[in-house]
This record gives structure tokens, sequence and C-alpha cells, in this order.
């Protein structure tokens, strides 16, 4: 961001605007004082009040006095930094961490003292989401947010419920809103998900009252699915659904846009886990059934293969299948139809499979590229299990998988080491699979 924004601002968009970033740059100076801290709650109201008083160009560059003016010192850093490097003392170390933390994070806590001002913060983030799309120079600035927003909603803070059909509508509301994987058409539709053979469990978080962080939709089944149609359509219900021996998290969504990249998920479907252990003891395998977002268009994109840990030959024959799939999609004869796919022929059914295994063995944490599903199932310690052909018809799951799901299995005996193995390079994938790719 170019020096000199209030100015900009001024000259290119008015004198309002210009006038209350002004105000709310003189805010954000007397909440940093001495006289700030003993007034905190107060002059953050009013932070928050001249924030949302700003247009959108406006709010963007708020964000940049955030990154201009509210950053550390480099001055202070280097000479902190040299005194350390010369004695490493406890007091240099200490005057070195304090020189580095940005001032703009004292900021930002002294503004969450006011009246819902976690709330404020959190919607001020997705403004600030969108704003990086045109100045990627605040990524300093939203590493500060994320930063403290894993402190604040760190999972000794969050709490757990079951949304279940006597839930408050203003909640069962949120849940038809904002289901990001399988929609809910209606009412009908959400009840068929909270009946006694499928569970829904949320987090919350007591500076947002009443709002939903993320939820999980279980279905409880005799086996794994190779299927999503019967866990959301209207099914046969199973009212002795604690006897089933199969929990499937089918679907996972956030409803906060704001916290976006803060570990939420991770620890939702581990604490499921525990309950649903506790209160199905029948209950033996806890497994996915995913979607792969990606892998359409990691296909079309025709991006280098990492062939996985195979037999002599292997890595041929996904550049053979590689081809011939992206031949099948330039000549039209491979189409995002259910009906054209169920009769593929075998050889390019075998090359898209071999494909998808590969693009799913090849995921790594430190890839921003690998698929963001298997990322993240992958990292929380899940096991690769198995890939469903067409067991996503719809018209999405055609168009980014060709219909292909995924079961991830959470061994809860397992899961750390499958999450270490993870973070250190290795995918945990059945030997079946494997054999596939």
């Amino acid at each position: 961001m170019a020096p000199g924004l209030i100015e900009r601002l001024f000259r290119t968009q008015g004198a309002r605007d210009a006038a209350a970033l002004r105000r709310l740059h003189e805010t954000c100076g007397t909440l940093l004082s001495e006289r700030g801290a003993a007034n905190s709650a107060k002059f953050a109201e009013l932070a928050i009040e001249h924030y949302t008083a700003l247009g959108d160009d406006a709010r963007a560059a708020f964000f940049g006095l955030l990154a201009e003016r509210f950053g550390p010192d480099a001055g202070r850093v280097l000479a902190c930094a040299r005194a350390y490097a010369e004695e490493r003392s406890a007091g240099n170390l200490a005057r070195l961490f304090e020189a580095v933390e940005p001032p703009r994070q004292e900021l930002l806590r002294r503004i969450n003292l006011g009246p819902r001002g976690t709330a404020a913060l959190v919607r001020m983030r997705v403004d600030l989401l969108k704003a990086m799309k045109s100045h990627p120079a605040l990524a300093a600035v939203d590493a500060d947010f994320t930063h403290l927003f894993g402190s604040w909603f760190g999972p000794g803070f969050l709490e757990l419920a079951r949304v279940d059909w006597k839930s408050p509508a203003s909640l069962l509301e949120q849940i038809i809103r904002h289901e990001a994987v399988h929609a809910v058409r209606d009412w009908d539709d959400l009840r068929r998900r909270l009946e006694p053979d499928r569970r829904c469990f949320a987090f919350l978080h007591p500076a947002l009252p009443g709002e939903l962080l993320i939820f999980v939709e279980v279905a409880l089944l005799d086996d794994m699915p190779d299927s999503i149609a019967p866990l959301i359509e209207e099914h046969a219900v199973d009212a002795r659904g604690s006897r089933a021996r199969c929990a499937v998290f089918y679907s996972i969504s956030n409803c906060q846009p704001g916290l976006r990249g803060v570990s939420l998920g991770n620890f939702l479907i581990k604490r499921v886990c525990e309950i649903l252990r506790r209160e199905n003891p029948e209950v033996r395998r806890y497994c996915t059934l995913s979607p792969m977002p990606g892998f359409a268009t990691w296909v079309r994109a025709g991006a280098p293969l990492e062939p996985p840990r195979a037999p002599r030959g292997a890595a041929a024959q996904l550049e053979r299948a590689r081809e011939a799939v992206r031949a099948a999609l330039q000549g039209g004869t491979l189409a995002t139809d259910a009906a054209l796919l169920e009769n593929l022929e075998p050889a390019l059914r075998e090359a898209l499979e071999r494909l998808a295994v590969s693009y799913l063995y090849a995921t790594r944490d430190t890839d921003p590229a690998s698929d963001p599903v298997a990322k993240f199932h992958l990292n929380n310690g899940a096991r690769i299990e198995r890939l469903n052909w067409l067991a996503n018809r719809s018209r999405r799951g055609l168009a980014e998988s060709f219909g292909m799901m995924v079961n991830y299995v959470y061994d809860l005996e397992r899961i750390e080491d499958y999450h270490e193995g993870f973070v250190n390079g290795r995918v945990a994938t059945s030997r079946a699979l494997l054999r596939r790719a």
C-alpha cells in the first residue's frame, strides 16, 4: 500500500470518507495510549462505530493504515535482535519479542474489549480478505488477525452442541443457510437430516451468542457408504440408529467467513468421535464420504504428476492414463453427464480412477494446489480408504470430480500417527487403494 492513503482517499473518494477515516485513525491512536488503556471499552466501541460508517474503499484504506502505521518499528527490531545476538539473556529475548509484535495486535486486542468486539473483528476480517484480493501486501495484517483468532477460538473456548429438530429455529435456519457441501433444499429436507439415525453437531462461542461457527452432519449406518444419495435424500428411518456400526461424516460447513484459516473442523470431528463412541458403543468405524472439489480442474490443467510409491512402470502407466483422459476430454467423449459416465468404456474409466488415486496420494501439507478436502482430512489424521465411482450424480459433483467421491477413515487409535506422517510428507492410504495407482 502506497503512503498518503488518507490524503489520496480525500482526493478520490470525497471528504466524508476521508473525515471518517481520520476519526477512526485518531481513535485507534487514543485506544493504544495510556488514556485508551484505562477506557478501552469506551474507545473500542467508538472505533467500531467509526469503522462501520466507512465505505468499502475507505475500509481497504484503513487496513492499509494498519499495515503502514501500526506495524513494528524496524529499527527497534534490528537493535533488539543485535542485542540478543550479543547476549542471549532472557531479558534481551523478551525485549525482542516485544519489538517484533506489531502494535496493531494490541490494537485489535483492545477493540475486542468493546461491546460485541469479537463479532465486529470477525466481520472486519471478511472485509480484509476481500481487500487482499487487490492488495496482497495486507497479508501481514491478516496474519495478525489469524494469530489472535487462533487463541480466542481455541478448543478450550468452544462449546459443542448437538443440533436437532427441537433446537431453536435460528440455529436450524443457519444450517440451511450455511450448508456448503450438499445444499439443504427446504425444511423437509433438513428434518430428514435430523432423524434418529442422523446427527448434527456444531461449535459455538460465548463471544458470538446464537451463531454457529461450524457444523458437521453425521449418518449412522451399517456400513461405509459408496454413494451420497441415500444419505441426503428421503430414506427409511432406522429408529435403531444407536445400533449402527458405522458413523459417516458426510458434510462439514463453516458458518463464519471471517474465521477462515482458523482450525475448527479438526477439533470438531475429534470431539464428535468421542461423543459417538460414548453414546453409540456399537459403532466400530468412523469415516467420511467426501468430495474431490479440485480434481476435474487438475485433470484439465494437465498439472505435473507425482507418482506414488508403486511398482516399476507405474509412472509410465500414470502418464498414459493422463494422456487418454485429456484426449477424451478434448474429443468430447468424456463429459460431465452421469449416463455417459455410467457406460464409459472400461479402459477410460480405469484411467480416470488411476488419476484420481494419484491426485489424492500426491496431497501435501505445504502444497497450496493440493485438494483442500484431502488436505483437511489427512492433516486431521485420517486415512484415504476407498474411491467411489459415480457416488455424486449432482451437477456440482459431476463438474468437480466426474462424480467420484472418497471415503476417509478415522482410525481412533492411529489418528496421531497418521497426522504426524502427513506433516512429514507421508500419506496414509489403504493397501487396496494404493494397488490401483
